[in-house]
C-alpha cells in the first residue's frame, strides 16, 4: 500500500451507487492487511442520530461502533430531510462549515493510518450556497476513488467525474464496478474497458475492481483485494 496516503475520498457517479458498501469492503479489506484504518461520512442527510452509513461500514467492517463514532468525528453533520446537504442543512437552521469537516478529519488522520473519507451523493453536491464536493475536494487535495457500475447511463457520469477531477489537479486510485445488478455481460465488459481508457487518458491510475453482492464475500465465494488501487503509479 502507498505510504503517502493518509486521507482517501470515495465519491460515486450518483447517489445510491453503492459507496457506503465499497467504503465498509475497503475497510475491511484494510483491516485484514493489518492497517490501522477508520471511514468517515462526510455528511448524511435522511436520518437523525447517528449517521446511517457508518452502521453500514461498522457491519461490513467486522467491528462495533468507535469512540470516535460516538464523539461526532466520523459524521461531523447529520440532518433528517433526505436531499442534498445544503438544502438540508439550511431546513435545520444550520450552515454545514468546511473549517469543521476539515478538523475532524484531521483529527481522525492524527489517530489513524488511514482515513478513508465517503462523500455524499456525486462530485457536484453543494455542501453549502457556494462549495460542492469537488470544491472541497480540490482545496484538500485528497485522491479519490468513484464507484461506478455497468448500468446504463454510466459511461457518461464516469467519464464526466474523472474529467472533472482531472481538471481540478485531482488524482483518481481507481474505479471501483459495482456489479451487484449487473444485467448484460457485454455491456459490463465493454465499459470496463471505456473506464481503463478513460483513466489513462486523463492521467489517473489505471484500475478497475469489481465489487459484487456483499453476500458473495460473506459466504467466501468471493476473496476481497483492494490491493491494486493503492499501489504506487505516480
Amino acid at each position: 500500500m502507498r505510504s503517502d496516503l493518509s486521507v482517501v475520498a470515495i465519491t460515486g457517479i450518483d447517489t445510491n451507487i453503492g459507496k457506503s458498501v465499497a467504503t465498509g469492503l475497503l475497510g475491511r479489506y484494510l483491516l485484514g492487511q493489518g492497517k490501522k484504518v477508520i471511514t468517515q461520512k462526510l455528511v448524511q442527510t435522511g436520518c437523525t442520530g447517528l449517521a446511517e452509513d457508518l452502521l453500514v461500514h461498522r457491519h461490513l467492517m467486522g467491528q462495533e461502533l468507535q469512540p470516535v463514532d460516538l464523539q461526532g468525528l466520523t459524521c461531523p453533520y447529520v440532518f433528517a430531510k433526505p436531499c442534498s446537504p445544503h438544502l438540508a442543512a439550511s431546513l435545520a437552521g444550520r450552515e454545514i462549515d468546511q473549517a469543521v469537516l476539515r478538523q475532524a478529519t484531521r483529527s481522525l488522520a492524527a489517530q489513524y493510518e488511514l482515513v478513508l473519507l465517503e462523500g455524499a451523493g456525486g462530485l457536484h453536491v453543494p455542501l453549502t450556497q457556494e462549495l460542492t464536493f469537488l470544491d472541497y475536494l480540490e482545496q484538500e487535495g485528497y485522491p479519490l476513488i468513484v464507484v461506478s457500475s455497468p448500468r446504463l447511463g454510466s459511461i457518461n457520469h464516469t467519464l464526466a467525474a474523472l474529467e472533472l477531477a482531472r481538471n481540478r489537479g485531482l488524482h483518481v486510485l481507481g474505479i471501483i464496478y459495482n456489479r451487484y445488478q449487473e444485467c448484460d455481460p457485454v455491456i459490463a465488459k465493454d465499459s470496463a474497458q471505456v473506464f481503463l481508457r478513460y483513466l489513462r487518458r486523463y492521467g489517473h491510475h489505471e484500475c478497475v475492481v469489481d465489487m459484487f453482492a456483499v453476500e458473495e464475500y460473506s459466504r467466501q465465494k468471493r476473496s476481497l483485494d483492494f490491493s491494486s488501487l493503492f499501489q504506487n503509479d505516480r
